[in-house]
């Protein structure tokens, strides 16, 4: 049992790097409406909370994230990433979070040390 649990503490956890990038969503968005003007700051504050909150968990990874935010217009948008990489020690994940006025879109690749 002790085995799996060294595993764990060096592995990408989806659902934890989720929870992470939500909390650091709602640290900055509040409910706020879509403001241009904030939108600069908003995705500062966002992808530098997640990745303070990734690199406190102590684990072996060097982390890119992005975020996108988007006004809520009736617009199109469509991304996609490609990696080459382990898949066995490597993971990434995307977030959207929908507000009434706004598209957050946050990317987080972990890349194994």
């Amino acid at each position: 049992m002790d085995e799996f649990a060294g595993v764990e503490e060096k592995a990408f956890v989806v659902d934890e790097v989720n929870n992470i990038i939500q909390e650091s969503i709602d640290a900055t968005i509040q409910n706020a409406p879509y403001h241009h003007n904030k939108v600069g700051q908003w995705n500062s504050n966002i992808i530098e909370q997640t990745l303070k909150k990734l690199t406190s968990l102590g684990k072996p990874f060097k982390y890119v994230v992005t975020c996108t935010i988007m006004q809520k217009n009736g617009a199109g948008l469509h991304c996609a990433s490609s990696c080459y990489w382990d898949n066995a020690s490597d993971g990434s994940t995307t977030f959207k979070y929908d507000a009434k006025t706004m598209h957050v879109i946050v990317n987080v690749f972990g890349l194994a040390i």
